[in-house]
């Protein structure tokens, strides 16, 4: 039997009759603030490349994948196997250079271009989008809601010049590097800190209208 079996089966364990209360009470929703919390852990061992943590860290965001794939089986909608099997064929699907017509590609950049015109040919699951700009994660955090929607605006070069001052995006771009980066966006956080403001929330709503103002410029058509 392998591990991943046997953890399946100690959280089924958990969750029948006899198991913990805990466990047995638990919901997709009450579990989302968990899963948050590990991938959290998870990336600061990542940061550190601390490698025995990391392990840990990689095995308790799994629990989490596990425990959901358990809540939906014990509902009928979808087992751990159909969550693998899914992944599986998506990894496939998407990288025909390797499993499929044999057309190498070149470099890092051509997989992603290639990816991406994979994605967009496939049905896509969940709401359906609306807008010019494609649909994130409502809890992506806001320095990487913000980059999305940036991405967008230039993939799909969207008329955002008068909504963001673009030439000084530019400039900026040009004179920064990691370590410059970090220093702005730490004193951003520490004097928002210091005057009682969220930052996190300020850039959020601050890139939300970004693509709201942007969208507004576009023609009914392109909406």
């Amino acid at each position: 039997m392998s591990a991943l079996s046997d953890l399946r089966k100690t959280i089924a364990a958990l969750r029948a009759p006899g198991g913990c209360p805990w466990d047995q009470v638990q919901t997709h929703a009450t579990l989302t603030r968990c899963l948050i919390d590990e991938a959290s852990e998870l990336l600061d061992t990542i940061d550190r490349l601390d490698m025995p943590h990391m392990r840990e860290e990689l095995g308790d965001v799994l629990m989490q994948v596990v425990f959901h794939a358990q809540l939906a089986e014990e509902a009928g909608h979808f087992d751990l196997e159909a969550v693998a099997r899914e992944a599986n064929d998506k990894l496939v699907r998407r990288h025909p250079h390797v499993f499929g017509d044999g057309a190498k590609l070149g470099t890092a950049d051509d997989v992603v271009v290639k990816w991406e015109q994979i994605k967009a040919q496939e049905k896509k699951n969940g709401p359906a989008q609306s807008g010019v700009f494609k649909d994130l994660p409502p809890r992506l955090p806001a320095l990487m809601f913000a980059e999305a929607v940036w991405k967008q605006i230039e993939k799909k070069e969207l008329p955002a010049d008068g909504v963001v001052d673009v030439a000084q995006v530019r400039a900026l771009g040009a004179r920064l590097d990691e370590a410059s980066l970090g220093k702005i966006l730490f004193e951003l956080t520490a004097a928002a800190r210091a005057k009682g403001l969220d930052p996190e929330g300020a850039l959020r709503l601050h890139a939300t209208q970004v693509m709201r103002d942007v969208e507004a410029r576009l023609p009914a058509a392109s909406a």
